[in-house]
């Protein structure tokens, strides 16, 4: 007698019945099986490239609207404290958004354009050459970060990571205080308390720009490490746009930081 669960089975049903139902040939299953796994672009998950791609493209959208305002700024000296203005908008709605926003991580890009193309437009007709200076020194300090992250000479931890926070911490304070010294009159001096001050002669400034380059500088590692442990877990694709913003507004952060040492030691001259 057959067993009615085999015979209710389509696994075991008889080959006969089955005759017209489709089936897979040999060949077929043998080219399935040595087909080329699904690569990361096929499953949508987060590939070195698409961060290549992203951070290249807004920070050559950044530059050609910094080309821009610098040809404008004679015209419109105040234009870049529309850029900055904006762009620190846009920085805290990026920072605090769940999820990336392409058309406003492009914005970002834009209004820091506008603001870096003005200020260093500005300081460069002052001090002839400086915002070159920021360049390749912004430069130069990037590639060497990424080298010395790429060769497994300079990770993240915890601890460098809670001493980085206290820092920033404080070095946000000092900001905040020196810009409210600025703007109600405590000083007169060009860069507030960091040009007024003086540190075995040099002005704070630079001592406090210096410690601000050293921050920027880790926190580009941690914008490497946090992109390395995205495509190693294969996180979401469009992932990518928040990698690039991380990496623009640090880059931005420390051109800043070189353009404000540069012009500090050129006023002593």
């Amino acid at each position: 007698m057959s067993n009615p669960a085999f015979g209710s089975n389509p696994v075991f049903a008889d080959p006969v019945k089955r005759r017209g139902e489709a089936s897979v040939s040999p060949a077929t299953l043998d080219a399935m099986y040595g087909a080329p796994s699904a690569t990361p672009v096929q499953t949508n998950r987060l590939t070195y490239d698409d961060v290549i791609v992203k951070t290249g493209g807004l920070l050559g959208l950044l530059v050609i609207v910094a080309a821009i305002t610098w040809q404008l700024t004679d015209a419109m000296p105040g234009l870049y404290l529309v850029g900055l203005g904006v762009g620190f908008v846009l920085a805290l709605v990026n920072i605090f958004k769940k999820t990336p926003s392409p058309a406003l991580i492009t914005a970002y890009a834009v209004a820091e354009g506008v603001f870096l193309g003005g200020l260093s437009a500005i300081l460069d007709s002052v001090y002839p050459g400086i915002a070159m200076q920021a360049l390749i020194a912004t430069v130069v300090t990037a590639g060497v970060t990424l080298a010395l992250f790429a060769s497994g000479k300079v990770r993240v931890s915890a601890k460098a990571t809670k001493i980085f926070l206290v820092a920033m911490i404080g070095y946000a304070v000092f900001s905040l205080v020196n810009l409210g010294m600025m703007l109600f009159g405590a000083t007169d001096a060009a860069w507030g308390l960091r040009s007024e001050i003086t540190i075995a002669g040099l002005p704070l400034g630079v001592v406090i720009g210096a410690l601000a380059v050293v921050l920027a500088a880790y926190s580009l590692v941690m914008d490497f490490d946090s992109i390395k442990r995205g495509v190693e877990s294969g996180a979401p694709r469009n992932f990518a746009w928040s990698a690039a913003f991380g990496l623009i507004l640090t880059l931005v952060w420390l051109y800043t930081e070189f353009l404000r040492i540069f012009a500090l030691l050129s006023g002593r001259d």
